[in-house]
């Protein structure tokens, strides 16, 4: 069964049915789903789908003449192969699917790149002479996003412009990777999407009908199994020196998130050095480099400024658990190592992950128009602030989960996000009213409280003196209606 993607699968349809010819630029990190997106899309529709190998240029052709010759155009009643990839493409045309789309799509389309570098070139000339006036669409699906974006989209490349859609494939939200398992409970969905983030390979390792911790131990923990070895696999295909990659990564996903302390924690001597791995992984979006969400563009351009952390919630699970505890897995230990490395801290590892939950609900809120007020833009905040004290003002540093600010300034949501083992009590959202004092002079706040286990009695009889202040419990959170 598919699951999500509805938004791109809009795209690629809004395409399919708009006049004149579609060159369309699909691309997204690998195992975001790319390929069973686009055969989704094309299911019901005439099409040719040919997946690009790392192969040469004449064995390319080959392959690719013969997906074409196959659907019978004109061309292969007397010749077995094209001679050059002009001729191929420009076949295209006479694709026998009368009033419908010549639907082509090109997987990988970098590795076509790789063996033949004039191939953009051609596509341009053809692009330009013929093809924008035909009624054809070929979409170009590729992994390789430094390529895409630096090269294939670049300004001095044959195609800049050329593109009628580019879309960029992100990782599956929350509420799409959660139907994998639609009969865990709404924690075991809040952790095991803190395991597994919203990449469709990942998510199908897990047996739905498995309980969490039968399928951690199976599914991750056991030498053999895909998710096992997937963190290696991918970092031995994009990047060399991979020891210090992975020490670097190990630093991150262990809660080092500013850049002298990755350096030391992995044992880089050199910051500038570190900066440069970072910025690779920051390429790769196996890590992403964060900023309070009140910061501008000199704070952003400083280099001293944000915080470094893994978007890819896989790979933080598998640095964090599996790659620390390697040789006793290697042995076969998976039991020891969930028994004792991995559930007695699994509940604390998915509170992060909860707060990244939550303000996707926070999102989704908006989309619907039911917020008190449209943001501008939301996100954490950190940093000084000012704490009003019987007898003094004291400065100190603070953090605040959830903070969504109106284009006026002058209306702010804070959100506070509880994953413990008890209710939300009163006292804690006192500590979240004394934060941000100074600005309450002259703005609206609202408090959203979002708590996997309840609120206290005396928080609730507030709620319901306060219109202003809004308690949201699990249930709320995972089954959005």
């Amino acid at each position: 069964m598919f699951i999500g993607r509805k938004q791109e699968l809009q795209f690629l349809e809004d395409k399919y049915h708009s006049k004149g010819g579609q060159l369309v630029v699909l691309y997204g990190r690998r195992r975001v789903g790319k390929t069973e997106t686009l055969r989704e899309f094309c299911k019901g529709k005439p099409h040719i789908f040919y997946s690009c190998r790392e192969i040469s240029d004449k064995l390319q052709l080959r392959s690719f003449s013969g997906k074409i010759l196959h659907m019978n155009i004109p061309a292969a009643h007397y010749i077995k192969e094209f001679a050059d990839w002009e001729t191929a493409l420009r076949s295209i045309t006479e694709l026998p699917y009368g009033e419908s789309k010549k639907l082509l799509i090109i997987d990988e389309f970098p590795y076509m790149c790789k063996g033949n570098e004039s191939i953009p070139s051609i596509l341009q000339n053809l692009w330009d002479e013929l093809l924008k006036d035909e009624n054809v669409m070929i979409v170009l699906c590729g992994s390789a996003m430094s390529f895409i974006e630096k090269e294939l989209l670049a300004e001095k490349n044959p195609l800049y412009g050329r593109a009628t859609g580019i879309y960029k494939m992100e990782s599956m939200g929350f509420y799409d990777a959660v139907q994998f398992f639609p009969n865990y409970s709404d924690r075991d969905k809040i952790i095991v999407y803190a395991i597994l983030g919203g990449i469709p390979h990942y998510l199908r390792q897990f047996d739905p009908a498995l309980s969490l911790d039968e399928n951690i131990k199976k599914n991750i923990l056991t030498k053999g199994c895909t998710l096992y070895s997937e963190v290696e696999f991918l970092l031995r295909q994009e990047l060399r020196e991979t020891p210090l990659y992975n020490s670097i990564i190990e630093a991150v996903a262990l809660g080092s998130t500013k850049l002298n302390d990755i350096s030391t924690k992995s044992l880089v001597d050199d910051t500038s050095k570190t900066s440069v791995y970072l910025k690779n992984l920051i390429e790769l979006e196996i890590i992403e480099r964060v900023f309070s969400v009140d910061d501008g563009t000199k704070e952003r351009a400083n280099t001293n400024r944000g915080l470094y952390r893994l978007t890819d919630n896989y790979f933080r699970f598998w640095y964090a658990y599996v790659f620390t505890n390697y040789s006793e897995l290697e042995s076969g230990d998976a039991d020891g190592v969930y028994e004792y490395a991995i559930k007695p801290n699994l509940h604390e590892f998915a509170s992060f992950t909860f707060e990244d939950v939550c303000r996707e609900y926070v999102r989704e809120m908006q989309k619907r128009n039911k917020l008190p007020f449209r943001y501008q833009r939301m996100g954490r905040w950190w940093g000084k602030t000012t704490v009003r004290r019987k007898e003094s003002i004291e400065t100190q540093e603070t953090e605040i989960d959830l903070l969504a600010v109106s284009a006026n300034g002058n209306q702010y949501l804070v959100g506070e996000c509880k994953f413990k083992g008890r209710p939300f009590s009163y006292g804690e959202y006192l500590d979240i009213c004394a934060k941000l004092t100074p600005q309450k002079d002259n703005a609206e706040f609202y408090y959203y409280l979002f708590s996997e286990n309840g609120f206290d009695e005396k928080l609730s009889t507030e709620e319901k003196e306060n219109e202003r202040l809004v308690l949201i419990e699990l249930e709320t959170i995972v089954n959005m209606q």
